[in-house]
């Protein structure tokens, strides 16, 4: 429970400091402009954290993904919420624990 804690606390933090990020001044410094992010979450089925080209993957090529990955960042930690894929996508869709969500 204090994992959990933990991880909803620094995940907001994440947020909150993209979010301040993408604020920005213009010349003058005197009013800001929101300068909304461009992210794209990658979710994909039995897909290993090896298998893409920008993670090290060198027998299949992923050129696309490589180069969103080049331009922009990449996440080396990141935590499924199940071990199979509907349960996974319904605890990242609806942000509960797999025990709270119906699907199993």
């Amino acid at each position: 429970m204090k994992n959990l804690l933990k991880l909803t606390v620094l995940a907001s933090m994440v947020i909150i400091i993209m979010t301040f990020s993408a604020c920005k001044t213009n010349s003058t410094g005197k009013s800001k402009e929101l300068v909304q992010p461009n992210i794209i979450y990658i979710l994909a089925d039995d897909l290993g954290y090896g298998e893409l080209g920008c993670y090290g993957q060198e027998k299949i090529e992923t050129p696309n993904i490589d180069q969103l990955a080049k331009e922009g960042m990449i996440f080396s930690q990141h935590y499924s919420g199940s071990a199979v894929c509907a349960p996974s996508r319904s605890v990242l869709l609806t942000g509960k624990h797999t025990g709270h969500t119906d699907i199993r």
